[in-house]
């Protein structure tokens, strides 16, 4: 095993900075630290964690730019997208440093005289996070937040990818205030940590951002140990268009959830269903958003579509086109490539698709790029038949203006989030997470506090 990761530029190739890979004996020393510090973290009171919450979440907006061009610089996602991520961050330490308040027991009245009954709640412990390298900070601040504020301390594997914005971030956690084993990181093999992560007798929640097969190897090791496991896993997004909509506004709110960070986030609408009636007139203005969208490094500000990450991503996505095209799918816009396999940047231009059908890979597969299928439909039922045809249920779009139709997808699409004539639903007050492969929990919101607390019920007799 090499002694430190090669941190590159996806829009260059160029190399940013080495990292150095934690050792087994480095990794094991983190957790211990981090169960022991969580004997004094779990004790402090609710009010004095909120408030090193808070001074972080400062010190990241004071430190915004710097953050966002970090980000930028190994992500290859637009500065602009950039800056709103450093935000979005901020904001569930924002809300959490309030929610962390809030965690409330409760009094039962007793079944006799002679009892009383009392349920509070504790924080589980150790958390040990896993994230991906298409969202870098937000998905560490999303986890990070609610463990610290529950009570509990906190170890970060960030992606060998992007890994320099995790060690900012955690940085400018220190300089907050809050102590240093409270909150660590480690960085190396995903394989050999999610094995250490999940073996560790410290450690007793992992929660971890990523593809469903990685998700399911964690969930099944971390059964030999009975650990609390929080899942966001893939996702499969259709977004539906119905007769009714308006379609200058489908048509930008899908540019807008199609393309953020060149298509590479797990709740970009990747199926995107017309009605038939309005198909063609949908694709015209789709297409013609689609056509004003630059491409280019992340740090021009006029860029709108940045690097594919790296050249296995490339490759998937460049293979799904062509077996779409093989199989009779029509190109309207893009299927154009730069790429220099050499220096180690691959950019493909925004692609729209026309005709397509279930029998390609597209419809079955995520697709983590710019490429947006185009297929229609006769009535909301097949709509929603086709939307619910995979394992995947993370995210889904619909656009109406009739109440009766986006009542029903509502209801019957089989999906956690939700956007109706919104295509961004994200907020960190709103609970985020996937219903079947898609994963297990909920982040954000009241509810995302509750996986790291467990209940405690007291039955006092005798009185």
């Amino acid at each position: 095993m090499t002694n430190s990761i090669k941190v590159t530029n996806p829009a260059t190739g160029e190399l940013i900075q080495e990292v150095k890979v934690n050792s087994e004996d480095e990794i094991k020393q983190a957790l211990k630290n981090g169960h022991e510090s969580f004997k004094s973290w779990s004790k402090i009171n609710a009010h004095e964690r909120s408030r090193l919450i808070d001074a972080w979440s400062q010190k990241i907006k004071e430190n915004k730019e710097e953050l966002a061009h970090i980000m930028t610089l190994e992500n290859g996602k637009p500065l602009k997208e950039a800056l709103g991520e450093v935000d979005y961050s901020a904001s569930y330490l924002d809300w959490y440093a309030e929610e962390g308040k809030r965690v409330y027991g409760r009094t039962i009245p007793a079944h006799t005289e002679s009892k009383r009954i009392i349920v509070t709640q504790q924080p589980v412990g150790l958390v040990a996070a896993i994230t991906p390298w298409n969202f870098p900070g937000a998905m560490m601040a999303r986890k990070a937040a609610p463990a610290l504020a529950a009570g509990c301390t906190f170890i970060i594997k960030p992606a060998a990818e992007t890994p320099l914005t995790a060690i900012k971030l955690i940085e400018l956690a220190h300089e907050a205030g809050i102590p240093e084993h409270v909150i660590q990181y480690v960085n190396g093999s995903g394989k050999q940590i999610g094995e250490l992560f999940t073996e560790s007798e410290y450690v007793r929640k992992i929660t971890f951002t990523g593809s469903t097969p990685v998700g399911k190897t964690l969930i099944q090791d971390s059964a030999s140990t009975i650990k609390h496991v929080s899942m966001e896993l893939g996702g499969h997004a259709p977004l539906i268009i119905a007769e009714d909509a308006d379609l200058d506004f489908a048509a930008k709110q899908t540019i807008a959830t199609k393309f953020r960070n060149a298509g590479q986030t797990c709740v970009c609408a990747n199926r995107i269903l017309v009605h038939e009636s309005i198909v063609d007139a949908f694709t015209e203005k789709f297409v013609a958003e689609a056509e004003k969208l630059k491409v280019g490094n992340g740090l021009d500000s006029e860029t709108d579509i940045g690097p594919i990450i790296n050249e296995k991503g490339f490759d998937k996505i460049v293979s799904q086109i062509n077996n779409a095209i093989e199989k009779g799918a029509q190109v309207l816009v893009g299927n154009k490539f730069d790429v220099d396999k050499e220096k180690g940047y691959f950019f493909i231009h925004p692609t729209v698709l026309k005709n397509v059908t279930a029998e390609m890979d597209i419809m079955h597969e995520e697709t983590f790029g710019p490429v947006a299928p185009i297929t229609s439909f006769k009535t909301i039922e097949e709509a929603v038949e086709i939307a619910n045809s995979t394992p995947y249920g993370l995210a889904a779009y619909f656009f109406t203006n009739n109440y009766q139709t986006g009542t029903y997808l509502h209801e019957n699409l089989d999906f956690g989030i939700v956007g109706w004539n919104d295509g961004a639903p994200s907020a960190a007050h709103a609970p985020f997470g996937g219903m079947k492969e898609s994963g297990l929990g909920r982040e954000g919101g009241l509810e995302g506090i509750e996986p790291y607390l467990e209940t405690k019920y007291l039955s006092i007799g005798n009185l």
